[in-house]
């Protein structure tokens, strides 16, 4: 299971420092792929399988399905962990979401997500609002 939030700096080559606590998950490899709410996600490849099974069974006549198949899946790329427990990222992926030095890594249970500072910073404010956050969660029957 993937928790915590983590910063780590991006270097110049575009590759980024995978916590500790991440590492040993996403061995031998990982799927960084766009992710919702304009960050990354990082896939073990055990769920980035059972991911692409589920948008395997979804129908190839709806049109948002094959929009999100098409988000996640185009710009998605395999990845290994190299001997300091980096991760390259894609100039094309660090683009889409404005990472430039500096990244913050979030848990999100089954995968982990890489956020621009300042998109986390904006993200996060609006958990900030605890009577929002209980109107937003009412419908999840938790």
């Amino acid at each position: 299971m993937f928790t915590g939030e983590y910063r780590h700096s991006v270097d110049g080559k575009g590759r980024l420092a995978v916590p500790a606590r991440f590492r040993t998950q996403l061995q031998p490899g990982a799927v960084v792929s766009r992710w919702l709410d304009a960050c990354l996600a990082i896939h073990t490849q055990d769920g980035w399988d059972r991911l692409s099974e589920k948008v395997a069974a979804l129908p190839i006549t709806d049109p948002t399905a094959r929009r999100f198949q098409r988000f996640v899946f185009a710009g998605a790329v395999e990845a290994e962990l190299d001997g300091q427990g980096r991760v390259l990222l894609p100039a094309y992926l660090r683009q889409a979401v404005g990472l430039t030095t500096e990244a913050v890594i979030v848990g999100s249970r089954d995968h982990a997500e890489i956020w621009s500072p300042d998109g986390w910073a904006d993200y996060s404010r609006e958990l900030d609002d605890p009577q929002a956050l209980a109107e937003a969660f009412e419908g999840l029957g938790i």
